[in-house]
């Protein structure tokens, strides 16, 4: 523990001696570093789904890097400083397990999140979807939506129940295409379908942003061998056949 807290301190220290003598991190503010944070998250998030351990330790440094400098921006706006910040994060996280800080009883890992859920609103959140922020991807707002309204009740019972809502919506949204209706009420159909979908996910244990980012790796890489292999082949990809492509498609995936 001692050797952590060093080595926390000493970051610190380095971020005092930046802010006061270095002019690039002089003139930085939450607002300049903003959207740097989004895209060292992201950043960590391919480390993440590449399994790539080295590279998430040195990611999670640049995200720390960050969170320290908000910190020391706030501290000099007379704000809060990173003690209060740290102080803040462990009382919520105190207040919000009582099944380890209290005499609450729990039986697994739901009834923990439907706890923190009720806590929250007790706390005087006036809804449980407050905390889903308003520029999240489309795909992974709709999850957590979904996860924190299920953590109050709302919910199906069994998962059963969850496709068969997937295959009305995908027969209303074929309905409205077969009709040629107009673009928008495809447009909600197909929304409908999508976030229908997005629910099953959670029912068998998906997450739908990771499952598709995957599948988006795995049709890139796929899609880049049947390039590579239309050059060596000196074709041009718009003048082959698509039973051509799709063989080397088929090439690319028994290679996996």
């Amino acid at each position: 523990m001692k050797e952590k807290l060093e080595a926390f301190e000493r970051l610190l220290t380095i971020m005092d001696d930046l802010r006061k003598d270095c002019p690039w991190d002089r003139e930085q503010t939450l607002e300049s570093l903003r959207h740097l944070t989004i895209e060292e998250t992201y950043e960590l998030s391919d480390a993440i789904l590449e399994n790539d351990l080295d590279e998430v330790r040195k990611e999670l440094g640049d995200l720390m890097l960050h969170l320290v400098f908000y910190a020391k921006i706030g501290e000099e706006q007379g704000a809060f400083d990173m003690k209060g910040v740290l102080d803040g994060i462990a009382e919520k996280l105190i207040v919000r397990h009582p099944h380890i800080y209290g005499d609450v009883k729990v039986n697994d890992a739901n009834e923990v999140k439907d706890n923190w859920e009720r806590i929250k609103l007790k706390e005087g959140k006036k809804s449980v979807l407050e905390g889903v922020p308003n520029s999240l991807p489309a795909l992974l707002k709709a999850y957590r939506m979904q996860e924190k309204a299920g953590g109050v009740g709302f919910e199906w019972e069994r998962k059963e129940q969850v496709w068969a809502k997937v295959l009305e919506e995908l027969q209303e949204m074929q309905h409205e295409v077969n009709q040629s209706a107009a673009k928008e009420r495809i447009e909600d159909e197909f929304g409908d379908l999508l976030f229908a979908l997005v629910n099953y996910a959670r029912y068998v244990g998906v997450n739908p942003e990771d499952a598709l980012e995957r599948t988006n790796r795995k049709f890139k890489r796929r899609f880049t061998y049947i390039e590579e292999r239309a050059e060596a082949q000196q074709k041009k990809l718009h003048g082959m056949k698509l039973d051509e492509m799709d063989a080397l498609w088929n090439e690319a995936k028994k290679l996996e």
